[in-house]
């Protein structure tokens, strides 16, 4: 059992230090990787600062020149993240343990974001209980708040680091008993207003021996998924809710960013997409929403969620946008389109009914897409169940020509 350390040695050395001391007090392996730049290390580095800068394309004697921050947080960034992922790769990495501010922060979750999904991740971080997105991305990376600052050892801050020291033993030092599946694995992406598609799609999958993983489509969920078809974890995918192409073009604040549906095209994956929720852009609380859109239709989901319906204008672009990234697509794709709605707002009488705006997105998709992409049209409401069986039937029957193949 192996833990890496990533720190800042010659600020927090001390610090890292007692992490190291409580995990092998319990006999767990540490090496400790230095990422600071400025100073000397306080304790003896398994991995050197110049080292970490060398892996990450530069040196350590550039950066200290250079003098800029931004640079050297990068530089040592990609370092670490290279170092991590060749310590894995040789089964000397069972765990990842960050300690610091915000520097070391940016630094050690890079390196965690390197690593694959399961492989244990803890953050002791001063910016664990604001924004953390920026440091946890699409990753299972654990964030920890140190609530008073990571400088010197204390009774609070002795307390906060063991319990986080001891928190990655337990995840090293114990096997979690989890079933490995040897079944094919299937994606599928969902939000609240398509999720009796999905529900009804998964139950036919796994009916016909498939495990199903299934990603809520706010942005990070869509980038998890990328990821992980690119890991090779996924092996087809039933992209029912592409909603958050709506927030990348329109500018919600759910966007996967502009590579989402890319993965699965670049892999060869088997695919089936759907325009699920593309009638909607995400914003946070009604009073957030930016003045820009005034005048528009708007959903309040809830105190924290509000809706705006996209116009015939959007949803053509929408279109035009989705039938591109199908066409690059290098393995069997299918585009559905549920031509009664594409989310249950979207139904007749519903909050976003606009007929046009949907017509304008099934004749940019129809218009745009290439032929080696198969279209399949459906009166259909996307969360009617045919529909939705519809879907998974033609997804497994990719799947069992893949195999045959």
């Amino acid at each position: 059992m192996s833990v890496v350390i990533v720190g800042t040695l010659d600020t927090k050395g001390e610090e890292i230090g007692f992490a190291r001391d409580v995990m092998e007090a319990q006999g767990v392996d540490v090496h400790v990787m230095d990422v600071g730049v400025m100073g000397d290390p306080e304790i003896d580095p398994d991995t050197t600062a110049a080292e970490v800068a060398e892996a990450g394309g530069s040196s350590l004697d550039s950066l200290r020149e250079d003098g800029d921050r931004g640079v050297a947080m990068e530089v040592m960034g990609d370092g670490a993240a290279a170092i991590a992922s060749r310590l894995h790769e040789a089964g000397t990495l069972d765990g990842i343990l960050g300690l610091g501010g915000s520097g070391n922060t940016s630094i050690a979750t890079s390196a965690m974001r390197a690593l694959p999904v399961g492989v244990p991740k803890l953050m002791v971080s001063t910016m664990a209980s604001g924004d953390t997105e920026p440091y946890v991305g699409a990753t299972d990376i654990a964030m920890l708040y140190s609530v008073a600052d990571i400088e010197g050892l204390n009774q609070l801050s002795r307390t906060v680091i063991a319990n986080a020291a001891l928190a990655m033993v337990g995840m090293v030092a114990n096997d979690p008993g989890v079933e490995l599946s040897d079944k094919p694995t299937i994606g599928l992406t969902m939000f609240g207003v398509t999720t009796p598609c999905v529900q009804a799609a998964r139950e036919v999958l796994e009916d016909r021996g498939y495990e199903t993983i299934v990603f809520h489509a706010t942005g990070t969920g869509g980038r998890a998924m990328e990821n992980l078809i690119r890991e090779g974890v996924i092996d087809g995918v039933l992209d029912v809710t592409t909603t958050e192409w709506a927030d990348e073009l329109v500018g919600g604040v759910l966007s996967a960013g502009p590579d989402r549906l890319d993965a699965a095209a670049e892999m060869g994956v088997p695919q089936v997409v759907a325009p699920g929720a593309l009638d909607m852009v995400n914003f946070g609380p009604r009073d957030s929403v930016p003045d820009e859109f005034e005048g528009r239709t708007f959903h309040v989901h809830n105190p924290q969620v509000t809706l705006m319906r996209t116009t015939p204008e959007e949803n053509a672009e929408l279109g035009r946008i989705i039938a591109a990234k199908l066409n690059d697509a290098t393995g069997p794709t299918a585009l559905a389109l549920p031509l009664g709605s594409v989310s249950m707002l979207d139904e007749d009488g519903a909050a976003f009914d606009d007929p046009e705006a949907d017509a304008a997105l099934f004749d940019a998709l129809r218009a745009n897409v290439d032929e080696s992409v198969e279209l399949i049209e459906s009166e259909a409401d996307i969360n009617d169940e045919a529909f939705a069986r519809l879907l998974a039937e033609q997804l497994d029957a990719y799947m069992r020509d893949t195999t045959r193949n």
